[in-house]
C-alpha cells in the first residue's frame, strides 16, 4: 500500500484490509510505504503499526511517487500472492476473495480488477474514463492483451512473477510497466468486475493532464524500447 498524505482516510483503508477474510483463512502481510508524507499520516501509520503485527511499515526518506512506493514495499514482501492497493477509499478490499478466485482455481498467474465491467462504481467524468479507455486500448495494441481496465490500482499477482524483476517506474508509469512485464512473459492474465467510489480532485485525487501524457511514454517505452526486465541482485532500499 503506497500511502502519501492519506490521512483523511488510511485509519480506514487500513481496517477495511485487515477485516478482509480469505478462503481457507489465508494469512495477510499488509506492507505499507510512506512517501514521505507531510500530513500525519505517517504519525497515524506508526500507530496502526504498533497495533497490529500484519503491517510492515516502511517509509522514504523524500517523495518519491507511487511507482517507487511499489517497487519498495514489492521488496518486503514475504506471501505467495500480491495485490497492490491504493490508501484512500476508492477500491474496496472486500473485492479481495474475487480476485483471488481464479489463481486459487489453477486458471489465472495475473488477475486485474476492471471499473468497466458493470458492477455499481460511481460514475465517472466523461475525460476521466475516456482517458482511461484511451490509455487501456493503446497499451492492448502494443501488448497484443485485451483488457478494459489497464489503469486499474487492483492488480493481483504471484509473487515469484515480479521476485527479482528490476522495476524502474517512478509514478504511475508503474501500471503500464507491470503490465507489459505480464505480457512479455506470457502469463495467464483475468479481469473480474469489481466495486469502485472514485474521488473528486477536492477529495484529494492525486492523477492528472501531465500523468496521462507520462502514461503513453510509459506505455510505448516499457513496451516498445525496453528489453524484458531483469532480475536485481537484492532487495532495494527505501531510497534506491
Amino acid at each position: 500500500m503506497p500511502v502519501y498524505n492519506e490521512e483523511a482516510t488510511i485509519n480506514e483503508i487500513v481496517d477495511k484490509v485487515l477485516a478482509v477474510v480469505l478462503s481457507n483463512d489465508l494469512a495477510k502481510e499488509l506492507i505499507i510505504v510512506d512517501d514521505f508524507s507531510s500530513d500525519g499520516s505517517w504519525a497515524a501509520l506508526q500507530e496502526l503499526a504498533a497495533q497490529h503485527q500484519e503491517i510492515t511499515l516502511v517509509r522514504h526518506q523524500k517523495n518519491r511517487g507511487k511507482g517507487a512506493a511499489i517497487r519498495t514495499g514489492l521488496g518486503h514482501v514475504s506471501g505467495d500472492v500480491i495485490v497492490i492497493q491504493d490508501a484512500d477509499l476508492e477500491y474496496d478490499p472486500a473485492d479481495y476473495p474475487k480476485l483471488l478466485k481464479p489463481i486459487e482455481d489453477g486458471l489465472a498467474d495475473v488477475v486485474y480488477g476492471s471499473r468497466f465491467m458493470g458492477e455499481t462504481r460511481r460514475v465517472f467524468r466523461l475525460t476521466h474514463a475516456v482517458a482511461n479507455r484511451f490509455l487501456t486500448f493503446l497499451s492492448n495494441v502494443v501488448t497484443g492483451l485485451n483488457l478494459t481496465d489497464m489503469e486499474t490500482c487492483y492488480k493481483m499477482f504471484k509473487a515469484d512473477l515480479v521476485a527479482g524483476v528490476e522495476l524502474t517506474a517512478e509514478r504511475f508509469g508503474i501500471e503500464p510497466e507491470l503490465t507489459a512485464l505480464f505480457a512479455k512473459n506470457g502469463v495467464r492474465v483475468y479481469e473480474v468486475p469489481i466495486s469502485y467510489a472514485g474521488r473528486s480532485y477536492v477529495a484529494g485525487k492525486k492523477i492528472g493532464v501531465k500523468d496521462g501524457i507520462e502514461a503513453i511514454y510509459a506505455i510505448m517505452k516499457y513496451n516498445l524500447f525496453t528489453p524484458s526486465p531483469g532480475k536485481s541482485s537484492g532487495k532495494p532500499s527505501e531510497d534506491d
